[in-house]
């Protein structure tokens, strides 16, 4: 049985137009893989508290010196990695906020990128530790950014994600969302148009 994770970023939590569109791909997965499993996680209604001194130092603390507030704190990111850890699939909703990713991804991705759990170091260079996943990223933004270098999101959610073992990454864009209401509307549609055709192998293989 197949397990997709859905990743809600938006500050306006399932109301966002990344997390709509992001729906949108899960209904249709969902469909095609009626036997699989949904975990959602929404970070705007359930949030992952900052990274601090006091959290990254529980991180660094060997096992058997940790203190019971250290450990909860562990607990609470190997939650998080194994979630992640369990799923084939992950589904992305990402805003664009002041040309940058959601505070809250950013402090997801502080608690779930820890060295010997998620990546290791090797005389070669750093080597991801969740492979064998394929992640879609829904991303909604009220400019045209894609393809300029004012798009810091591609390439930071990109390398971030390969860093951790998770190199097979497709970006579905929206752009123009706030350029008005005709700009929005072919935005969307054009994004529904690229999710149709990213499920259509799956119809076909169901």
């Amino acid at each position: 049985m197949k397990t997709l994770l859905q990743l809600n970023t938006s500050l306006f939590s399932g109301n966002g137009q990344s997390s709509q569109l992001a729906d949108q791909f899960v209904a249709e997965w969902k469909a095609a893989n009626p036997d699989s499993k949904l975990v959602v996680r929404d970070l705007s209604n359930d949030p992952v508290p900052h990274l601090n001194a006091q959290r990254f130092g529980a991180f660094l603390s060997k096992p058997e010196e940790r203190t019971a507030e250290q450990q909860v704190v562990v607990d609470f990111s190997d939650a998080l990695i194994n979630e992640l850890r369990s799923a084939d699939v992950i589904a992305l909703g990402l805003p664009m906020y002041n040309f940058g990713i959601p505070s809250t991804l950013k402090a997801y991705f502080d608690h779930i990128g820890r060295a010997g759990v998620t990546f290791q170091y090797t005389a070669n260079g750093p080597v991801g530790l969740l492979t064998g996943k394929k992640a879609y990223v829904f991303a909604a933004r009220g400019g045209l950014y894609a393809g300029t270098a004012l798009d810091t999101q591609t390439s930071y959610v990109r390398d971030f994600l390969r860093f951790i073992g998770i190199s097979d990454v497709e970006f579905i864009y929206a752009e123009g969302l706030a350029m008005g209401e005709a700009s929005k509307e072919t935005a969307l549609a054009n994004a529904s148009t690229a999710i149709q055709q990213l499920v259509e192998p799956l119809r076909a293989a169901a």
